[in-house]
Parts: structure tokens; C-alpha cells; sequence
């Protein structure tokens, strides 16, 4: 019995051949395990940053299956590369960059002006405004929230790459100004800047609307 327990707390990925690997373990902690090829550690640092590595991927490319795959591609650089994290910064500044630089890439290839340029309906491609439109007693309220985040969210698309991602990182994941400057690898000044002209372009766009 004890063995059948042991398997499975490994398979939950409580158990490592080198120690116990607790849900109460910081992520730098867990980022070191994985380094030295600890794959339960890797698993749970994957549990506890999909959801918000899917959701800041998503917010700078507006595509679901480009979000999904860089997530997953920033995972296995983590996973490939956590040997060099050295602990000068938080593991999710650390993770950021990773993510962050891959969006950024992959805008630049300029897949995602494709996609925005042949015209796909929102509607059709599961638009997450869609899904999680907040509830209201009155329709026209829920139509008029849903076609003013629209708005924000086409004039978001209107922004220079790392003025998104440093409004993303703000507005989103709630990152201080010091931790963007980490994951954009610039200084804080620029940052001010980014956020400064990201604002006065959305405050533009939406007048005009």
C-alpha cells in the first residue's frame, strides 16, 4: 500500500527521486528543481502559470491557437533552459521575458497582421469577449459593454508591439513598473514612456469613436 501511494502522489506530482516537491514551494524554488531534471517540479510550475501565460499570450496576439502554442513553447524553453535561471529576479519577471519575447517574435514575422488583414469574424474564432461577456439584467447594457470592449480591444490592436505589452502587463497582470522594465529588458524611464503614449493613443482612438 505504502508503494501504491508513493506512484501515485508522483503521478500528482507531489514526489520527486530527490525530495518531496510541495504545492507550498516558490516557483524559484521549483525553477531550480527543474533544472537539475526534477519533471514533477516542471509540472507544477506549468499548473500554476498556464492559465495567466494563456491569458497575457492571448491579449498580445488576439488568437487562440497562436496563444496556445507560444504558452506552450515558452513552457519548454522554461523547461529546456532552467538551469540558467539564476534567481536575480522573480521566476514569473523571468517567465514573462520568455513569453513576452515569443509574442513579440512572432508579431514581427507578421502572422498575426495576416490573420488581422484577411478579415476573421471574432464570432467565428471564439472571441474570449465573447465568452466571458459580464451578465446583465438589461441586453442593451451587456450589447453596449461588449461594442465598447470591442472598441478598446481594436484600438489596443493599434498599438506598437511594446506598447501593448507593457499596457498588458500593467492593465492585465498587474506588474509594477519595475518588473515590465525586467520582462521588456529596458528601464523603467522607457517604460513610463511606452505606458504614457499607449494611453494617449487609446484615449485618441476612442473619441474618435
Amino acid at each position: 500500500m505504502a508503494s501504491f501511494l508513493a506512484v501515485a502522489e508522483r503521478e500528482m506530482g507531489w514526489l520527486t527521486a530527490e525530495g518531496r516537491v510541495s504545492q507550498e514551494s516558490s516557483d524559484e524554488a521549483l525553477c531550480r528543481r527543474v533544472g537539475a531534471g526534477d519533471e514533477a517540479a516542471f509540472d507544477l510550475l506549468v499548473a500554476r502559470h498556464q492559465g495567466r501565460a494563456y491569458r497575457l499570450a492571448w491579449s498580445l496576439l488576439r488568437d487562440a491557437e497562436d496563444a496556445r502554442d507560444l504558452s506552450q513553447e515558452a513552457f519548454l524553453r522554461v523547461y529546456r533552459t532552467a538551469a540558467t535561471f539564476r534567481g536575480d529576479s522573480k521566476f514569473s519577471t523571468w517567465f514573462y521575458r520568455i513569453l513576452v519575447n515569443l509574442c513579440l517574435d512572432h508579431r514581427r514575422r507578421g502572422t498575426w497582421w495576416r490573420r488581422i488583414a484577411g478579415g476573421h469574424d471574432a464570432a467565428e474564432s471564439g472571441d474570449p469577449l465573447e465568452q466571458y461577456a459580464a451578465p446583465a439584467h438589461d441586453p442593451t447594457d451587456a450589447l453596449g459593454q461588449a461594442q465598447v470592449m470591442a472598441r478598446v480591444w481594436a484600438a489596443v490592436g493599434h498599438l506598437s508591439p511594446q506598447q501593448r505589452a507593457a499596457l498588458v502587463l500593467q492593465v492585465q497582470e498587474e506588474l509594477s513598473t519595475s518588473e515590465i522594465a525586467a520582462v521588456l529588458a529596458c528601464s523603467e524611464a522607457t517604460v513610463r514612456v511606452h505606458l504614457h503614449r499607449a494611453v494617449g493613443a487609446l484615449r485618441k482612438t476612442l473619441k474618435r469613436g
